[in-house]
């Protein structure tokens, strides 16, 4: 015990002792240098891959006896054993949950918001265990998908590579970046989609300066995976039809289905996290009640289990009647539900893929019964029903439409995945703000509003003037108006409201000491014609800030255009500071350039 302590503090100490080391050797993390450590990246992606899946295998072998698909493992379990199997892997993973939250030393626990917000760093401890507990979930037949684990382990040892070799806060963000694309070609054979994942996703950005790095990443993983382990395609699709101006309606239609049943899926997981925290109950039982919840299920329908990859395989080449493609939809919702809800680790992408298996099936049916001449192969719509779910579900259509592609090889799905992917992103987003990742809807809510922000004028910004006197106005209530308010200018308009110029309270103590009585004097004999430059309403923000850089007051008067400029109000310099400082808080949140 002594001894894995000394091992543990040794491996937690190499960034601190590889400073000292590699002071020198600055190039290792310069721009030529990066797509080589992109490529170890790559590499480390795909072991760590390999490892998850092993881990599984191992769990199998030692609990069931077997190894194989999740799936096919618990349906060879007896009745009880189903039951018992997420019982009990939710209740060690509720365990180990519990443990890596001691172990956050302050640094996030999630690879994306180290990525998007953070400075790539990742507590090497709780990302080990909560690993674990995603094995322990996914393994005894959790309802959730394996990639989740795949992807941080992947990027948390990337991170480890990028404090070994002292990379600043830039690139330790990309090379992360790059663990976690690997870690997603590896999960899925999809290079350009991992790729594309991180950069839509995670980063939000497509500089090319970003995603080389990322494709060369993801690239070497995949070739790592698939030199190692033999990775084949996910999916084998049929021979599918070729779509035309006619036929591709029905497609759009199911975009716009998908785009609707997305959010609600989202949410009603979200819904059911909800349940579960009302109980009250500890991690550990939590995760165990939805084990046994999910366990009751699996002793009817083990097909529910793990993330679906041979139900969708099934839908994609074997005809199924109407009836058990609803029935296994609704029970793998709540599987999923339960899974999910109670708290375990993982990944919904997969479930998301089967949900939109299942639903895209279902239209494809639905369509040959109602509209026989407009419909397809049924596989067709199986496909693209996968790709507009997950491109509703994550927010990165482009993202979908590759990752099919990929998971498929067949170049005929390409065109129908871009239409019905896009259409379901939109109208996903007109109708809820969700999306797995909160990553994707952080940056979309930064990103209105800098916009927004970008886009206020001057006339956003006005308050109305109180300090206003007309030009026959006697001197005497402008001196009133400065004994009331800290301000040092009293704006003057004629009886039409045009504004004339501004009284200054310096002129009027000058007055005072050179007049005796001025309750003949009027607001029009002392005020100044261009002492105050106006604002307009229609100014920019950076107009508007060039104004007051030159002026050394509080306020400004806004006035309209023209020969006969009206007096709208006033405009604070507080007010545009506020502003600015809200676009400023809006960039900070969103991190800065990874660019290397």
């Amino acid at each position: 015990m002594g001894m894995l302590r000394r091992f543990w503090a040794g491996l937690v100490a190499l960034p601190v002792a590889s400073q000292r080391r590699l002071q020198g050797y600055r190039w290792l993390s310069q721009q030529p240098a990066m797509l080589v450590w992109a490529m170890v990246a790559g590499v480390l992606g795909a072991l760590a891959t390999m490892a998850f899946y092993e881990g599984i295998h191992i769990f199998q072998r030692t609990f069931f006896g077997q190894q194989g698909a999740v799936e096919d493992v618990i349906h060879a379990l007896p009745w009880w054993g189903r039951l018992l199997a997420p019982v009990f892997g939710g209740l060690v993973a509720g365990i180990l949950l519990v443990c890596a939250g001691r172990y956050g030393n302050n640094k996030p626990s999630d690879y994306m918001e180290s990525v998007a917000i953070g400075d790539g760093q990742l507590s090497v401890r709780e990302g080990l265990l909560r690993s674990v507990s995603s094995l322990f979930s996914v393994a005894s037949g959790g309802s959730i998908g394996r990639e989740g684990a795949m992807v941080h382990l992947g990027a948390m040892g990337a991170s480890i590579l990028g404090r070994f070799f002292s990379f600043n806060r830039s690139r330790l963000r990309l090379i992360v970046a790059c663990g976690a694309a690997a870690g997603v070609a590896a999960a899925y054979g999809a290079p350009i989609a991992g790729a594309l994942f991180v950069a839509e996703i995670v980063l939000g950005t497509m500089a090319i300066q970003t995603v080389g790095p990322l494709l060369i990443a993801a690239g070497v993983s995949s070739l790592t995976v698939s030199t190692l382990a033999n990775h084949k395609v996910s999916y084998t699709v049929p021979d599918l039809p070729m779509v035309d101006a006619v036929t591709v309606l029905p497609l759009l239609l199911l975009g716009v289905l998908s785009g609707v049943a997305a959010p609600y899926f989202l949410k009603g997981l979200d819904f059911s996290r909800s349940l579960f925290k009302r109980t009250g109950l500890a991690l550990p039982l939590r995760l165990a009640l939805g084990g046994a919840l999910l366990g009751m299920l699996l002793v009817f329908l083990p097909a529910v289990s793990g993330n679906g990859y041979s139900v969708v395989s099934s839908l994609l080449n074997t005809p199924w009647p109407w009836y058990a493609v609803l029935f296994i939809i609704v029970f793998k919702l709540l599987a999923t539900a339960f899974t999910v809800g109670s708290g375990a680790v993982g990944g919904v992408f997969t479930p998301t893929i089967f949900v939109g298996a299942a639903v895209g099936t279902l239209f494809g049916q639905v369509l040959a019964w109602v509209a026989p001449s407009l419909a397809l192969s049924p596989y067709l719509y199986t496909a693209v029903g996968m790709g507009a779910f997950l491109s509703a579900g994550t927010g990165a259509p482009l993202m979908a439409v590759l990752m099919i592609f990929e998971m498929t090889h067949s170049f005929t799905l390409v065109l129908p995945l871009m239409l019905a992917s896009v259409v379901a992103y939109f109208v996903a987003r007109a109708i809820a703000e969700v999306a797995i990742y909160e990553v994707t809807l952080t940056r979309e809510r930064d990103v209105l509003l800098r916009n927004r922000l970008r886009n206020t004028l001057l006339g956003d910004l006005v308050k109305p003037a109180v300090t206003v006197v007309s030009t026959p106005t006697p001197v005497s209530v402008a001196l009133q108006m400065f004994n009331d308010y800290p301000v040092r200018y009293v704006y003057v308009v004629d009886e039409d409201s045009v504004f004339q110029g501004v009284i200054a309270q310096q002129d009027l103590t000058n007055l005072l000491r050179t007049q005796s009585d001025v309750s003949e004097t009027t607001a029009g004999d002392v005020l100044r014609l261009d002492f105050v430059k106006p604002a307009h309403p229609d100014m920019s923000l950076d107009e508007a800030q060039e104004l007051f850089v030159n002026f050394l007051g509080e306020r400004l008067p806004v006035v309209t255009r023209g020969d006969q400029p009206k007096l709208l109000g006033v405009v604070y310099k507080s007010s545009v500071l506020e502003t600015y400082f809200a676009m400023k808080r809006s960039l900070d949140s969103g991190g800065d350039s990874i660019y290397f």
